[in-house]
């Protein structure tokens, strides 16, 4: 099966606030964990998960805090604040409407 070689614009925010609503997580492991819950049909590299953490957070939607990682390390562990919960359920009902809109064009055609 192909993988997709970009994800829609504004998908990727959507997806992040979508995983970051489960748990705080840093960026590596929100990688992982979109990898994982689209069953590695999706993935984001370096290059546009990482400038988007740093729109989210300059929107107010999510916090970024140092902390010591599982392996002793320093790490950024991203968390959603209440305007991205607030966000989230804007971007998911606009998914939504869009995806309801497609799937009419593609089973009446």
């Amino acid at each position: 099966m192909s993988k997709p070689a970009a994800l829609l614009q504004g998908t990727l925010y959507l997806l992040i606030l979508k995983i970051l609503d489960l748990e705080p997580r840093t960026g590596w492991t929100i990688s992982q964990r979109l990898r994982q819950m689209s069953n590695e049909t999706l993935q984001a590299s370096h290059g546009s998960l990482y400038p988007a953490l740093h729109k989210l957070e300059h929107e107010g939607w999510i916090r970024g805090e140092w902390k010591e990682s599982d392996t002793g390390r320093p790490a950024k562990f991203y968390s959603l604040t209440r305007a991205g919960r607030r966000q989230l359920r804007v971007e998911t009902a606009n998914w939504t409407r869009l995806s309801e809109a497609i799937n009419g064009i593609l089973e009446s055609a």
